[in-house]
């Protein structure tokens, strides 16, 4: 696995199907550093971090969540600096954690054959609520580099996030475009809000979850269609 480079702010760990592990963004300022996911366990993290270590590029400052199932949270208690979620995202799983800690994992691992491969030997699963909890849209500057953070409505979750990095004209997504994982709908007007949105925002290039990174028209249509 190798990290690659976007454009001229912005680098990623890309997606594996087998344990469904989503690509993790990584936005480099003047100043900071910031991660989008947290990965889906402790093993995912420390390899994203040895890829930024072998790039030379600093691990991050803040981790922001673009919502709250496992394969882009769940590594969060291992990460560095600071982690930053909607407030719905932080409520889900403060469920989890609690339900976890209660029951132990056999809820979760029944999940999906994904999450067993990804917490195969044994590992331990912990659930970490975020540091920083926000509603609505919050702005960073990271240094000539200003990032948008932004709750939106989408047939995925209904605590979807996304994060627009101005200056590389580049909107990450992470799975707000797809299915409800757990009833497979895909609301229709849900998928219109959030074209809308999209097209408000302007992209130039789009990162999904588990996809290369596109075309906006390309998420557009499958949105509208």
């Amino acid at each position: 696995m190798k990290l690659k480079r976007l454009t001229e702010h912005i680098w990623y760990m890309p997606y594996e199907s087998e344990r469904d592990r989503p690509n993790l963004g990584y936005v480099k300022g003047d100043y900071w550093s910031l991660a989008i996911d947290a990965g889906h366990s402790a093993a995912h993290v420390k390899e994203f971090y040895a890829l930024l270590e072998k790039e030379n590029l600093p691990l991050p400052n803040l981790t922001v969540l673009t919502h709250w199932h496992w394969d882009h949270t769940f590594g969060m208690h291992a990460i560095e600096g600071l982690s930053l979620a909607n407030r719905k995202t932080n409520r889900y799983l403060g469920e989890w954690k609690d339900k976890i800690e209660k029951n132990g994992p056999g809820e979760f691992f029944a999940l999906h054959e994904s999450i067993r491969r990804e917490y195969s030997e044994n590992r331990e699963v912990i659930i970490r609520p975020a540091d920083i909890v926000f509603t609505g849209e919050i702005g960073l500057d990271l240094g000539g580099c200003t990032v948008k953070i932004l709750e939106t409505e989408a047939p995925h979750t209904d605590d979807s996030t996304l994060v627009y990095v101005h200056e590389d004209k580049t909107l990450f997504l992470g799975d707000c475009t797809g299915d409800d994982f757990f009833t497979g709908i895909k609301k229709r007007d849900l998928c219109r809000k959030l074209a809308d949105t999209i097209m408000k925002i302007g992209p130039e290039i789009c990162v999904e979850g588990h996809w290369v990174p596109v075309d906006p028209e390309d998420v557009l249509s499958d949105l509208k269609a």
